[in-house]
């Protein structure tokens, strides 16, 4: 109407469909689900208000080189595990063993996707850690006297108390071996014999060796049985790592930390990171007798 453009121009332009085209606007964050994980954990300490307003300085653990390594590998991982496990995300996360300080968190495959809830942060979310979990059972079966040696009995085993109810659980590939040593059981990640580790090791136990590592989930070992061993009990991956971190410093437990140092607006230290010895949790020698089990070669090549 106005001459800007013909009648066959608006025809030709109006046919064209550019919805798709249209992207939403994306705020630019880097390493989105730490900062969002730093940023809770400031409005829990000093209230949002403060965070929003107070000017503060805050200085974090996380190493940029290793958060964009950490990024790119969850990146090529969920594509891995969508192809092989019709899985459609993956995170990630890394911890200094002999500090617990944070260097990377990735908390989804892709933050701004939400098709796949990019903004839930898994990292932080309970999660099924599948035979990842057989070290803790372990660990307090050797705490209690048994050792790599020790001879189990790997044959189809009903360990259910309930006669209506079967709990015969199998193994990867759907073989028994006989007796086997503790050290081929955990090394071949055998299911039969880890059921009863945990047997003899106890539901209860068990988690208590998980939380002094790290583990803060698994709060009703009341409703946990036998199946805890294979992931049936659900945990933090940030966690898990920081319980692992604590096999890696030889069963010293040192307290996850994403905080270097805090300032307020004058530019005094509200709070600041300082170094610790950390508390031994596990003896060193079953840390030991663990290691030489899954660091072995020739104990997992069956």
């Amino acid at each position: 109407e106005l001459g800007y453009i013909t009648e066959e121009q608006f025809t030709q332009a109006s046919e064209i469909d550019i919805l798709p085209r249209i992207l939403p606007n994306k705020e630019k964050i880097e390493a989105p689900h730490f900062v969002m994980y730093v940023k809770e954990y400031l409005e829990t300490k000093y209230g949002q208000q403060t965070v929003e307003e107070g000017g503060l300085k805050v200085y974090t653990t996380l190493d940029w080189d290793k958060q964009k390594l950490a990024e790119q590998a969850v990146k090529e991982g969920a594509e891995f595990n969508a192809k092989k496990y019709n899985a459609s995300n993956a995170a990630l996360v890394a911890i200094d063993p002999p500090t617990g300080q944070i260097l990377s968190m990735v908390g989804s495959k892709d933050y701004f996707d939400k098709s796949i809830d990019g903004q839930v942060n898994v990292s932080i979310r309970n999660r099924q850690p599948g035979s990842s979990f057989k070290p803790y059972v372990y660990l307090t079966a050797f705490k209690k006297g048994y050792t790599p040696e020790t001879i189990l009995w790997d044959v189809d085993t009903n360990f259910s108390t309930d006669p209506d109810k079967e709990y015969d659980p199998k193994n990867y590939d759907g073989k028994n071996r006989g007796p086997v040593k503790m050290k081929e059981a955990l090394a071949m990640s055998l299911n039969v014999p880890a059921v009863k580790t945990l047997y003899l090791a106890g539901v209860k136990d068990s988690i208590i060796t998980a939380k002094s590592m790290g583990i803060t989930t698994l709060n009703n070992p009341d409703q946990l049985g036998l199946s805890l061993v294979l992931g049936g009990g659900e945990v933090k991956l940030l966690d898990h790592v920081n319980a692992y971190a604590t096999l890696a410093t030889g069963g010293i437990y040192h307290k996850k930390s994403a905080i270097l140092k805090i300032t307020d607006a004058s530019g005094t230290a509200l709070e600041e990171y300082k170094s610790s010895p950390g508390e031994r949790v596990i003896d060193e020698k079953y840390i030991a007798m663990l290691d030489s089990i899954i660091s072995n070669n020739s104990l997992r090549a069956p």
